[in-house]
């Protein structure tokens, strides 16, 4: 998306320019923060699950204070826009640390292809074989499925809502990392 912008229409290359280094800062920011808090002998994934909603409506504050985004490259939209990034930094970097023992959420392609080689290979698989495709499906479909139920509801929450649709999973981040901490906080004083 970047070359096409750069070969023609520039319109929000300035955001797809800093979409990845702020990304990179987000994963980089949240790792350093979840290896302190786990040093400290505390539950990292409720504070950076609560740090991901506060991303999240930070987002949907720029984004309403930024709409009607007519241009993308308004230094309005594009802070939004990196305020979304952040938040998927951060859930990329949570799945593939203190959330790892959950299926991936953010690789959706491969997880895809993965569940499609595996449910071919299933039937011809030696047993072995056929307990390893099953606790991988097992882990896998849960988080396709939530996927592509997210994201149809997502675009049917856009549009009826608008940004104000990124609520409900800000609300949702927020009580799982109310659950995680409270839950960390048992298994700590046990």
């Amino acid at each position: 998306m970047i070359g096409v912008d750069i070969a023609g229409d520039s319109a929000g290359l300035l955001a797809k320019l800093l979409a990845l280094p702020t990304f990179a800062l987000a994963v980089a920011a949240a790792r350093l923060t979840e290896s302190r808090i786990v040093r400290d002998k505390q539950s990292a994934p409720s504070l950076l699950l609560f740090a991901e909603a506060v991303a999240l409506v930070l987002f949907i504050v720029a984004g309403v204070h930024a709409s009607p985004i007519s241009d993308p490259s308004t230094p309005a939209a594009v802070g939004a826009g990196m305020l979304a990034v952040v938040a998927m930094g951060i859930q990329n970097s949570l799945s593939r640390t203190s959330l790892s023992d959950l299926g991936p959420t953010t690789i959706m392609t491969g997880n895809t292809t993965q569940i499609i080689i595996d449910l071919v290979d299933l039937p011809s698989a030696s047993e072995a074989e056929g307990k390893a495709i099953r606790g991988r499906l097992k882990k896998m479909v849960p988080a396709l499925a939530g996927f592509a139920s997210g994201a149809a509801l997502g675009a049917l929450g856009y549009s009826m809502l608008s940004l104000w649709c990124v609520m409900l999973p800000a609300v949702l981040l927020t009580a799982l990392s109310f659950l995680t901490w409270r839950n960390g906080a048992n298994s700590l004083q046990k």
